[in-house]
């Protein structure tokens, strides 16, 4: 299966909100006709009717042999959405999902056991193609399959594959939920930056470079953060100051984050109950 097939066989696109928009910009971007793929949302965005205009299927029948069906609802959705495409399981058509919290036991419930399914976790970067994504699939998704969807969440940033299902609660934690880490640490960098006597716009632009710099640095560097920290660490500096209250073990980063990203994952394991 290559993406000439999905240009033929045609892509399914259930729920279109920010995730499923920029993965869908992206293909778009990437060639992929816009006759090609079929979109299913209630509320539909301007962005949306306009693709429509230029050949997009919007909320229209479906084809009758998709080559890939993207699931992009919400988790409390699932329930009133996926039903729709029962007809569609136990074939070819392969089933990608990328909601929170929802096993790969539920489509093969809804859908059909023997239905080919891809489970994948990306995360908001995706909206300016600097997301990673987690991907796992079912023992019916075979390796063309994989390769498709690795293909497709390309699109919007880098692709990683799971081991076992059962590490998507900590990828959730870890990479889907992280982003919102970051931008609270920008948030309180910029609110400390204004204590100690900055503007808030000024406070805020330098949060914001700093911390998006210090990322790029950390994804292009040959060495490891903790050598990139080091580099940076003078002795009795002004960093090493500020590292000696970040890195306290009882009260700094490594128990905090230790704390919040367990709690996302205890509850990314709750919903998927």
């Amino acid at each position: 299966m290559d993406m000439n097939d999905v240009s033929a066989r045609g892509l399914v696109l259930l729920g279109c909100g920010k995730m499923g928009s920029a993965m869908l910009e992206g293909w778009l971007k990437s060639g992929l006709p816009e006759a090609s793929v079929w979109v299913k949302d209630p509320y539909p965005s301007d962005w949306l009717t306009g693709l429509a205009q230029r050949g997009l299927h919007l909320n229209s029948d479906l084809p009758d042999d998709p080559a890939i069906v993207l699931v992009a609802v919400k988790p409390q959705m699932m329930d009133e959405a996926l039903p729709v495409l029962t007809p569609l399981g136990n074939g070819r058509t392969l089933f990608l999902s990328v909601a929170a919290g929802t096993p790969i036991s539920y489509y093969e419930r809804v859908l059909g056991k023997e239905t080919p399914i891809i489970r994948a976790m990306p995360n908001t970067p995706a909206a300016v193609s600097r997301g990673i994504t987690a991907l796992i699939g079912n023992q019916f998704a075979d390796e063309a399959q994989v390769q498709l969807a690795e293909a497709l969440l390309s699109a919007v940033g880098q692709t990683v594959r799971l081991d076992d299902e059962g590490q998507m609660d900590a990828v959730t934690a870890v990479s889907g939920s992280g982003p919102a880490y970051v931008f609270h640490l920008i948030e309180t960098l910029a609110a400390a930056g204004q204590a100690e006597g900055l503007s808030p716009e000024l406070a805020m632009k330098l949060a914001k470079a700093t911390v998006g710099g210090a990322g790029h640095l950390a994804e292009q560097a040959a060495g490891d953060p903790t050598q990139l920290r080091v580099n940076v660490t003078s002795p009795n500096g002004t960093t090493a100051a500020a590292l000696e209250v970040l890195m306290d073990p009882e009260t700094g980063f490594p128990r905090l984050l230790k704390r919040a990203v367990k709690a996302a994952a205890d509850r990314s394991r709750e919903l998927g109950k």
